[in-house]
């Protein structure tokens, strides 16, 4: 059953799992689904067309599910879904999607999103995601599972940041980020590998051997991008890690893909 605060609002037509908790002064909308045992705190807002996964936890100030901050929207039935256990920290901002997008915006489990975070309209992210202190999304952005956002960080619409990366604080990114990539910078270009991220989720030290070896070769000078993934592809037949580096450039966005600083300035 329910706990319900008395000085919540919970509109009529709102679905509630079993032992969810609305603190004092939430407010849940009229179409908004919680899932069994989700929580919010206190002060906390569930708008929209938004479900909201077992587990969640949304913390006082949170807004999740109010129109999307896009001047073509017209206030279309687009969506806004929630994963299992995430944890929402106070500001966080999520918006539903919009009809230029897919009408959906997506968020997987086991997320943490830092006080003022914000995913706008259309993005689509994975689970065990990390955006820390006011890292922000623009639209349609894909993010990787076991990404982590460092705070501060801006990242460029249609920009899609693969699994495992690492956005350093206070970096813009305009271009999409490699899996397991490590950037940095006011305009962000790659720094390497996630190294430490890669250990700590028990990667066999061999494969991260050969990953290594595979992004010397593709950010190496000389030859064609395309040429040079060709050639890691051939040589490192048979290696997942090393093939989902591969695949995710050859379908690189229409930003582009950011490159160390030296490679990108030759």
């Amino acid at each position: 059953m329910a706990k319900i605060h008395p000085t919540a609002i919970v509109e009529d037509g709102a679905k509630l799992g079993a032992d969810v908790r609305i603190g004092p002064y939430s407010v849940v909308g009229p179409q908004v689904e919680l899932a069994d045992g989700v929580e919010l705190l206190s002060h906390a807002v569930v708008a929209g067309i938004t479900s909201v996964g077992s587990g969640t936890k949304i913390f006082p100030f949170a807004s999740v599910g109010h129109a999307p901050q896009d001047l073509k929207f017209k206030g279309e039935p687009s969506r806004l879904v929630i994963g299992k256990n995430n944890v929402i920290r106070e500001g966080v901002t999520m918006n539903p999607g919009t009809e230029g997008g897919g009408m959906l915006t997506k968020v997987g489990d086991n997320c943490l999103f830092m006080t003022g975070a914000h995913v706008a309209h259309d993005c689509q992210m994975g689970n065990n995601i990390v955006m820390a202190n006011n890292a922000t999304l623009a639209g349609h952005i894909e993010v990787g599972d076991f990404a982590f956002v460092g705070g501060l960080a801006a990242i460029h619409q249609f920009c899609r940041i693969g699994p495992h990366a690492m956005i350093g604080g206070m970096s813009g990114v305009e271009q999409d980020v490699i899996p397991y990539g490590m950037v940095i910078g006011n305009r962000a270009h790659l720094t390497g590998l996630n190294l430490v991220g890669l250990k700590r989720r028990g990667f066999e030290r061999e494969d991260i051997g050969k990953l290594r070896e595979a992004y010397d070769a593709v950010f190496a000078r000389g030859e064609t991008m395309s040429k040079r993934l060709d050639d890691v592809a051939a040589k490192f037949a048979g290696i997942p890690i090393v093939q989902e580096l591969v695949d995710f450039i050859r379908n690189a966005s229409k930003r582009g893909v950011c490159q160390p600083q030296d490679v990108a300035a030759a």
